[in-house]
């Protein structure tokens, strides 16, 4: 049978999703975990892969297995055997035909910036820190040219391994929350990077470095060496995917999303 899982996690202490040879992963504490709940050997595959560093509100992952457990078993089972900085949410069985990755509409990110003279203490794993004072409508008003199916040559990494530059970006928008500068992005897919270097190229329109037509020339000029520098990964979150409603996923990953509609 093919069970769906939905998964939180701290990433300061792994060097991202993806399992790796040299170091720890969330997919590998994940694997292990599941592991010895089917007492055989489980592997998953995600809805989107996060780099070292960056966080989750709710990955969504699926595996095949032969084992019987309970939703309940899977859930608590599974998370007994996770690292503090990692928990499974729900688990639920799902038809054969859904796909963590390929069945997925949309993904939606959340990048939070503590904007205030001295630096997190207890927040520090989870945000990033800007002391100059930023203009978030400024933000706003500039990342808007974002909106659509574009190419986005200019905020990908120079490692990405996409085969196409072109994403389309459902919503983006930039809010301040008292001491906290929010940026939220949903697209139907993203690069390596594309979140953190359209931060990077916000936050100098937010200081007041650049107008804010300055990110529609760089998104039309698909140089990445002119945008911004890439933010740093702890001030991201991937908060979802979403997935047709017939999937009977809980109802938060349902498409249309709700800040989409």
């Amino acid at each position: 049978m093919r069970i769906a899982l939905g998964i939180e996690y701290d990433g300061t202490d792994f060097h991202g999703w993806q399992r790796l040879s040299h170091g720890p992963s969330v997919q590998a504490a994940v694997e292990a975990a599941l592991s010895r709940v089917a007492d055989a050997a489980v592997e998953v595959t995600c809805a989107g892969r996060t780099d070292a560093g960056v966080h989750a509100s709710c990955q969504v992952v699926h595996f095949d297995t032969n084992s019987e457990r309970s939703p309940r078993g899977w859930t608590l089972g599974t998370s007994s055997n996770l690292p503090a900085s990692v928990a499974v949410l729900w688990a639920q069985p799902i038809g054969e035909d859904f796909h963590a990755r390929f069945s997925a509409l949309a993904r939606r990110y959340r990048y939070t910036i503590l904007n205030r003279p001295v630096r997190a203490a207890l927040a520090a794993r989870h945000v990033a820190w800007e002391r100059v004072p930023l203009d978030a409508g400024a933000m706003h008003a500039a990342a808007q040219a974002l909106l659509g199916e574009n190419d986005f040559s200019a905020f990908r990494t120079i490692a990405c391994q996409a085969r196409t530059p072109m994403r389309c970006v459902h919503e983006i928008s930039v809010r301040r929350e008292d001491d906290r500068v929010i940026v939220e992005i949903q697209a139907n897919a993203f690069l390596h990077h594309m979140v953190r270097n359209i931060v990077g190229s916000l936050l100098p329109v937010g200081r007041g470095e650049k107008k804010p037509e300055w990110i529609a020339q760089l998104l039309a000029g698909r140089d990445r060496a002119v945008a911004g520098p890439t933010a740093v990964a702890q001030g991201l979150t991937f908060l979802r995917p979403y997935y047709p409603a017939e999937y009977g996923l809980p109802a938060e990953l349902a498409w249309p999303a709700k800040e989409a509609r």
